[in-house]
């Protein structure tokens, strides 16, 4: 058995079972690929995919061990690569942050321009997605650090530590009705046409379950994944937007009116998660501790249950 066999392994599960696309990562061929499958599969006696003629089609129960361990195999030899750079390159590398549009666009910029600030030898990158993409990337190693809303502290070989909580807003034309009453609830708010993130994103279960616990049906007319296109639309006239307070800048949103709604949603919490078993660069620690301050080395290294290098 060899090391790039493995890789290969990884490499077709990562590609959805497609063999020409993982051939393509890989930058080698089709054939090659399903030659060395072949191959491996002689060597350990079983089968690891179930086919439908020459297409893949899923994993056998053994196939199941062996990805498995050849994708924690594949973690390992990126962790030895990141010591090496650890101690011969401090300075350079590469950072791949995953989040949700929300914190990129109003939480993130203050913490990437001090980071890149600090090294700006090391290439940053900046997924996008809802909290369970966000989970997907870091569980798979696409993404380093995963920033969103509580769903991506559900996910197991991920430590996710809390950030900071946050709560909700709504906005509206200057001239709406809302702005005239003396205090926002669940009731006035459900009787307006609703503008707010997809319920995929950032709170939406717990959005709904406040109304569902409130016997209310709120009439969502349109939902978004960008805070931008909620204020868009709410200042077109199509309805009030609920959205992140982080989301409304008082320099920028100058044509549209904020009315607090903390006291009718519970807070919700961002949380940054790192895998388990990932070796973390200087550089990575410091971002985290730019993003939650009380999380420095020695405390992430104590939530990992690892000693310092």
């Amino acid at each position: 058995m060899k090391l790039h066999q493995l890789r290969y392994l990884h490499e077709i599960v990562q590609h959805g079972l497609n063999i020409s696309h993982a051939a393509e990562a890989l930058y080698t061929s089709q054939p090659g690929v399903s030659k060395q499958i072949q191959l491996i599969e002689q060597e350990l006696g079983l089968k690891i995919f179930t086919r439908n003629g020459k297409r893949l089609t899923g994993l056998t129960g053994p196939g199941k061990a062996v990805i498995a361990l050849a994708t924690r195999v594949m973690r390992d030899i990126e962790n030895i690569k990141r010591v090496g750079e650890e101690f011969s390159d401090v300075e350079c590398g590469a950072l791949t942050i995953a989040t949700t549009h929300t914190q990129a666009r109003y939480k993130l910029p203050a913490a990437v321009k001090a980071f890149m600030t600090q090294y700006p030898k090391v290439k940053l990158n900046i997924h996008q997605g809802n909290p369970h993409q966000v989970a997907v990337q870091v569980a798979s190693g696409e993404a380093d650090i995963g920033i969103a809303t509580e769903a991506i502290s559900d996910v197991d070989g991920l430590l996710c530590l809390p950030c900071y909580q946050w709560n909700r807003c709504v906005v509206v034309p200057h001239d709406h009705p809302l702005l005239s009453e003396d205090k926002l609830t669940l009731t006035k708010l459900a009787s307006y046409p609703l503008i707010t993130y997809d319920f995929a994103f950032t709170g939406g279960t717990l959005v709904s379950k406040t109304f569902s616990e409130a016997g209310l049906s709120p009439n969502v007319v349109l939902t978004a994944i960008d805070a931008d296109v909620i204020k868009t639309y709410v200042s077109l006239g199509l309805g009030v937007g609920l959205l992140a307070n982080m989301a409304y800048d008082t320099e920028r949103d100058v044509n549209l009116a904020r009315i607090d709604a903390s006291h009718l949603f519970a807070d919700s919490t961002t949380y940054l998660g790192v895998r388990k078993d990932a070796f973390l660069r200087n550089y990575m620690y410091d971002f985290i501790e730019l993003i939650a301050p009380r999380f420095d080395r020695k405390a992430v290294n104590a939530a990992l249950r690892i000693g310092d290098i």
